[in-house]
């Protein structure tokens, strides 16, 4: 069903665009705080830049499952819709692995990253 594709795309999108902007702030704080005055200095431009990187990234990954790359199913109680995690199939797993690693880990590990060396 459409709306449940759209709901599904909307929390992907909003939940990709939210953990990558949470990123690009930890790692700008620790450009600003380990690097002090060595770090270039972030401008409007790398700004925007960063910001149309992170919601085109975020659009990619939202839209592949429209296109085969997995799928937006009616999840629990059948209320709210999200990816097909339950699908057996390779191509649907793989992209649960690399969405995971690249919507979720890596950035994870890039805020532990900055925020440790901040803290220390």
């Amino acid at each position: 069903p459409l709306i449940c594709e759209l709901y599904g795309m909307a929390g992907s999108l909003f939940g990709c665009g939210s953990i990558w902007t949470m990123t690009m702030i930890a790692i700008d704080r620790y450009n600003v705080i380990v690097k002090g005055l060595s770090a270039k200095p972030m401008n409007n431009k790398g700004a925007l830049l960063r910001i149309l990187g992170i919601w085109t990234f975020s659009t990619a990954w939202t839209i592949a499952p429209m296109f085969g790359w997995n799928r937006y199913v009616p999840e629990g109680n059948m209320t709210a819709c999200g990816t097909d995690y339950l699908n057996k199939e390779w191509l649907s797993r793989s992209y649960i692995l690399v969405y995971s690693f690249f919507v979720y880990f890596f950035p994870l590990l890039a805020i532990i990253y900055s925020y440790f060396f901040i803290v220390q």
